[in-house]
């Protein structure tokens, strides 16, 4: 038995590193293949596994275990399949990489994300990219992000990877970490690999026009291993991020600013929609909540608006 750790995934191949190195294709027995876990895929980027090698060794295995997993980014891929997917497992932070046009990156999809972050205690991270095409707004944008996620645990990153600009406190942050680098197609998070680490050299596609959406340019899920122990887990660009696996009565518990007022509320069990002396109510009628946030946790709530 070997232990290695997942650094690609290619649909029925998985591609494994060992701890001396060695890079090897492996695929899931049946066995495992038939296990309800009730995801798209059984084995995700970052996950620690036991192989063993094929007879006729010719570099490939088999995947018999899949081991402890501290954490995870897991999000239902779209309306009509019951699966969910995993982006990534065993993670130091999240990277979100959001635009305002070309493609947009809405508020509600920040907050699905960010809503998983909190869940898993995976420290997140936003960076709004391409500040190069805002002008004379960049500052205005800016505040603005600072005023709705003031206070909601994330760090608020702006900058222009085309330009190389603003990028520096990312590198900062990546520095030593097994970070996961997630955000819609287009929204430049190649060019920011491509950036901030020249070897890797990851494909740049160009923006539909027609559309406004990215073309996918990752493909499949993949961690580039990088100098002082960085990590990074590139995915494929998401455009939808369901929310799955957080019960009704615990979504409000992963927003930030409403733990900081929700144990005054006078029900234990209060949804905050129209209860009687909800604080949470109160702190948004008086902005101590940002209404953008409150409106998001309805909508999840409510289960409305899921794949914008």
């Amino acid at each position: 038995m070997i232990e290695a750790t997942v650094v690609k995934s290619t649909g029925s191949w998985y591609i494994v590193q060992t701890q001396n190195g060695e890079i090897i294709r492996a695929r899931t027995r049946g066995k495992m293949r038939l296990q309800d876990l009730d995801t798209s895929n059984p084995v995700a980027v970052g996950d620690l596994v036991n192989i063993e090698l094929d007879a006729n060794y010719e570099h490939t295995a088999s995947i018999t275990e899949v081991k402890h997993r501290n954490n995870w980014i897991i999000r239902k891929a779209n309306k009509l399949s019951s699966k969910r997917q995993i982006l990534a497992t065993n993670l130091d932070a999240a990277i979100l990489v959001a635009s305002l046009f070309a493609p947009r990156t809405s508020l509600g999809f920040i907050d699905r994300f960010l809503l998983c972050c909190q869940s898993m205690h995976v420290p997140a991270v936003l960076f709004l990219n391409k500040t190069d095409l805002l002008g004379d707004e960049i500052q205005k944008v800016t505040d603005e992000l600072n005023r709705v996620y003031k206070d909601a645990d994330v760090t608020i990153l702006v900058g222009s990877a085309r330009k190389n600009q603003g990028l520096q406190p990312l590198l900062e942050f990546i520095s030593g970490k097994r970070i996961l680098l997630a955000g819609h197609s287009g929204v430049g998070k190649s060019t920011i690999l491509n950036t901030l680490f020249p070897d890797v050299r990851a494909r740049v596609g160009r923006i539909s026009e027609s559309h406004e959406k990215g073309k996918h340019t990752t493909t499949f899920a993949e961690m580039f291993m990088l100098n002082n122990n960085t990590q990074i887990i590139d995915t494929p660009g998401i455009r939808d991020f369901g929310v799955v696996d957080i019960p009704e009565e615990e979504i409000a518990h992963y927003f930030p600013e409403f733990r900081l007022v929700m144990n005054q509320c006078k029900f234990n069990n209060c949804k905050h929609e129209h209860e009687p002396e909800c604080a949470v109510l109160n702190a948004v009628s008086h902005n101590i909540i940002p209404q953008e946030r409150y409106y998001s946790y309805l909508s999840i709530l409510h289960n409305e608006d899921m794949y914008k």
